[in-house]
């Protein structure tokens, strides 16, 4: 074993000291690189996986929790933004249940710890006070556990009961956003924070919670403010605008084909939210009537009553010479009190009805389909389900159309196109070149490494035939000998034969071109 590895170093060494310069540095290069990717694998599978342990925190939180692990000497790390610890991967756990029994994080900076420290002599302003800004607190926690939020603060304004007061002041909050880098508040996401925060405060409307972001846009205002946010008035009336118009453009597309049209559509929604109350009565004629009074009064005589009668004692009335002698009285009254029915219907119309609609389109007069424009302006009347009760209007001109930029971008897309066909065709001349280039030198080597590789076998085997005629030569020459100084003598011989062997080898193998130019010598040098 020691034999091989001191031949094995002894070859290292003639190959090393066989090397150039240049050789030698690269190779010096490559076992240092080797070195240090060892160094960085090793450094890598050593360093420990973090993940954070708790997220979110106050400066005084994360100060003391970072205190408490340096004491007992757990691994950690504090994020970039300061708010964030990070411990080992697989000392999570362990750790956050070794920081609850030293009540850290104390969570200090609101929701409902503030209440825990009220005593028997706190005020009632001081426990109103604590209990609202814990509501405030534990509010703003929940808003930052939306996707997207950085940091949320909520002000609640929570008037005091009036006892004797017909009317109580309403309660109101508003909420300040602060998103992350790179993210918006959606439409959707504020509709949720407003419901969250109306059911999470007793007496709390959404109409009454106001959002804005950290840019100072309001995203949710008061009813009294017009109902709806600036931004959720412009959102919807822009949503509304771009489902009119793309349903508009597929239709002029596939009638006057791509480019040829344009179209323009002003909506104009009302807001504003109304409640109308209408009574009707009814009554059925085939119902029996609730109540009925009839009266009936006839009066049959020598004559109808003159104007000189005389109403007797009981009521009778006595005709005089002058009435008329064939006279006859009839009187009928008849009432029904009939069932009267009452509907009353309210209605309660939602913000965002549309009010009217102004379309405005143009078709290019050298597109290569021609379209009437009337046609046109009645299929698009059709297609929005115009109506002229609320002032909707569609206009519909034929122009030319300005297509000097749309020219200039599909020759410069050409030309973009071009060069990179050009640079892709040159690339892959050059990726060709460079593979036969590394082809023929690979093949180059080849066949030299084949040609030295015959040369050093024709070199060993003459030498070595060479060495062993000699030897048999000077084995004729000696005198007998007894056996077995004969049999040490070969033994000799044959281990001197294959050192000097290895040895040619070796020679044969750092000085090739060497060897050949003296084997060479000897063939062509005449025998002595």
């Amino acid at each position: 074993m020691k034999e091989t590895a001191t031949r094995l170093l002894a070859r290292v060494r003639e190959s090393l000291a066989g090397f150039s310069t240049g050789q030698k540095a690269i190779a010096g290069v490559g076992v240092l690189a080797l070195l240090l990717a060892g160094f960085m694998v090793f450094r890598w599978v050593a360093t420990p996986s973090y993940s954070p342990l708790y997220s979110q925190m106050s400066s005084e939180d994360a100060a003391a929790v970072i205190e408490e692990l340096t004491a007992t000497g757990v691994p950690h790390k504090l994020s970039d933004d300061g708010n964030t610890v990070l411990v080992p991967k697989e000392q999570v756990h362990e750790t956050r249940i070794a920081l609850s029994g030293e009540g850290l994080p104390a969570n200090k900076d609101g929701g409902y710890s503030l209440l825990d420290e009220q005593s028997l002599s706190t005020s009632q302003f001081q426990e109103q006070t604590s209990f609202k800004r814990a509501m405030e607190g534990e509010l703003a926690s929940t808003i930052e556990a939306i996707d997207g939020v950085s940091t949320a603060v909520v002000h609640l304004a929570m008037p005091a009961k009036q006892v004797f007061a017909k009317e109580q002041d309403p309660t109101t909050a508003s909420v300040l956003v602060d998103t992350q880098a790179g993210k918006a508040f959606t439409p959707e996401q504020v509709q949720a924070v407003v419901h969250l925060i109306a059911s999470s405060v007793d007496g709390l409307a959404p109409e009454k919670v106001t959002v804005a972001d950290a840019s100072g846009r309001v995203l949710s205002a008061d009813a009294a403010s017009g109902g709806l946010g600036a931004g959720t008035r412009t959102q919807a009336i822009q949503e509304h605008q771009d489902e009119l118009n793309a349903k508009i453009q597929r239709t002029l597309d596939t009638v006057v084909g791509p480019g040829n049209s344009t179209v323009a559509v002003t909506a104009n929604l009302d807001f504003d939210k109304s409640v109308s109350t209408s009574t009707t009565y009814e009554s059925d004629p085939e119902a029996k009537p609730l109540s009925s009074n009839r009266q009936r009064e006839t009066y049959t005589g020598p004559g109808a009553p003159g104007v000189g009668g005389v109403v007797g004692p009981e009521g009778n009335t006595e005709i005089d010479g002058n009435g008329n002698g064939n006279g006859n009285y009839a009187k009928n009254s008849t009432t029904e009190d009939n069932a009267v029915n009452s509907v009353v219907e309210r209605r309660e119309s939602a913000p965002g009805a549309v009010d009217s609609l102004h379309i405005g389109v143009a078709l290019d007069s050298n597109a290569p389909i021609k379209v009437s424009n009337a046609d046109m302006r009645r299929l698009i009347a059709a297609a929005i389900g115009e109506d002229l009760d609320r002032g909707d209007t569609v206009e519909v001109t034929s122009m030319p159309f300005d297509r000097s930029a749309q020219e200039a971008a599909e020759a410069e897309l050409a030309d973009a196109e071009k060069a990179e066909a050009e640079a892709a065709l040159l690339a892959l001349i050059r990726n060709v070149a460079l593979g036969v280039v590394v082809v023929m030198v690979g093949l180059l080597a080849w066949m030299q490494g084949r040609r030295r590789a015959r040369a050093r076998a024709d070199a060993t085997s003459y030498v070595v035939e060479q060495l062993r005629l000699d030897a048999q030569t000077r084995a004729e020459a000696l005198p007998e000998a007894p056996s077995p100084a004969l049999a040490a003598l070969e033994s000799a011989e044959h281990d001197e034969v294959e050192k000097m062997r290895d040895e040619l080898a070796a020679l044969v193998e750092r000085q090739p071109e060497d060897v050949a130019a003296l084997l060479r010598g000897w063939l062509v040098e005449p025998p002595r």
